[in-house]
């Protein structure tokens, strides 16, 4: 709903917050995030881990390591710096990566 939260922590975990304003974390290994609701917040940042916004939205990407280690960082509203809605990204070598197809 309105302002709502959602968070996923365990591996390959799914959070998903779908009304206006709403906040979605996935920090597990594969985790998926989306904040499909305006004014919103995805935050995917598990290793391998993946995010999806709404118009008007922000995407919060993290890369890591093998070990853990935070090794890049990509954050964009939807419709800027390629990110589209309704899309699921990822971050590879520092690229942001649509892979809805795989999702």
């Amino acid at each position: 709903g309105y302002r709502g939260a959602s968070s996923a922590t365990g591996d390959q975990g799914a959070s998903s917050a779908t009304g206006d304003q709403g906040a979605s974390s996935a920090t597990g290994y594969r985790g998926a995030s989306s904040a499909t609701g305006r004014a919103c917040v995805a935050l995917a940042a598990g290793k391998d881990s993946r995010g999806m916004v709404g118009e008007g939205s922000l995407l919060v990407l993290v890369e890591r390591d093998d070990h853990g280690a935070i090794v890049r960082h990509f954050a964009a509203m939807c419709g800027t710096k390629g990110v589209v809605a309704g899309r699921w990204y990822t971050l590879r070598g520092g690229e942001l990566v649509d892979v809805t197809e795989e999702a």
